[in-house]
């Protein structure tokens, strides 16, 4: 894989797939003598903004929920795909190039037969930064209606000379909308929009991409169809795997129109 990973990093700047910047070996001595193999790998949060909410995105709904009660969720904790309370709106030409990237990212990914990765998101809540911002029961700032801060406007992406400090997935305005989900539709990944809006700064990036469909993944994807549904389940084929989680993720994210 790590030829056709260079290649892929290589052609697109703006892949998601996370970085990798080199693998290294410590040799143990004393009574241990093992070797330690660790990678680098680039931080994904690694901002001037604190991150207010982070999810992991992948598409499947059999497990996908923080075992945590609502009390206890705070910027550390890393909600899932059954917590998720949000679209992501971006504006167009973002919009436009981040659908391209995924569809490569994941072509890449099918090609080489991973699956069980997943959409890292970051976000940081402009409100939360301010210390009058009011506050959610499930401590998010309140939601706004109107946006007139000229930092998330149009006039912000017209101007040519802040595009040099963004790169699709790192620093990105934004905006996200409230969704709810409908008392007794479980089944449903995506809720209802309210029509309540933050404006936000985004950080997101494909992460856990080391996992091939092996014998122990097939063994779990047989195991758990017997018990569940087969296509609410992680463990799936990559071909599948890549077509749910770029169905769900087109879903999540969407043109900020």
């Amino acid at each position: 894989m790590l030829a056709a990973y260079y290649n892929h990093v290589r052609a697109y700047k703006n892949t998601l797939v996370t970085r990798f910047f080199g693998l290294h070996c410590v040799k143990l001595t004393g009574a241990t003598q093992r070797k330690v193999r660790f990678v680098i790998m680039g931080n994904l949060f690694c901002s001037e903004y604190p991150i207010h909410r982070r999810f992991d995105l992948k598409g499947s709904s059999h497990g996908r929920t923080t075992d945590k009660p609502e009390t206890e969720i705070d910027e550390t904790t890393t909600l899932k795909d059954l917590d998720l309370n949000f679209i992501f709106r971006l504006q167009n030409s973002w919009f436009q190039e981040f659908c391209r990237q995924v569809d490569r990212d994941c072509d890449f990914l099918e090609q080489e037969r991973i699956m069980d990765y997943s959409l890292l998101v970051g976000v940081h809540f402009k409100d939360a930064s301010q210390g009058d911002a009011e506050r959610n029961g499930d401590g998010t700032p309140r939601a706004s209606i109107e946006n007139e801060d000229p930092f998330f406007s149009d006039q912000f992406f017209s101007d040519v000379t802040r595009w040099s400090n963004l790169k699709l997935g790192i620093n990105m305005p934004a905006r996200v909308e409230q969704i709810v989900r409908r008392a007794g539709v479980e089944s449903a990944l995506i809720g209802e929009p309210i029509g309540e809006f933050h404006d936000v700064i985004l950080y997101f990036g494909i992460i856990d991409i080391l996992q091939d469909y092996d014998i122990s993944k097939k063994l779990e994807h047989a195991y758990k169809s017997m018990q569940h549904d087969p296509t609410s389940i992680s463990a799936v084929d990559p071909k599948l795997y890549a077509k749910r989680f770029r169905d769900f993720i087109f879903r999540v994210f969407t043109d900020n129109a």
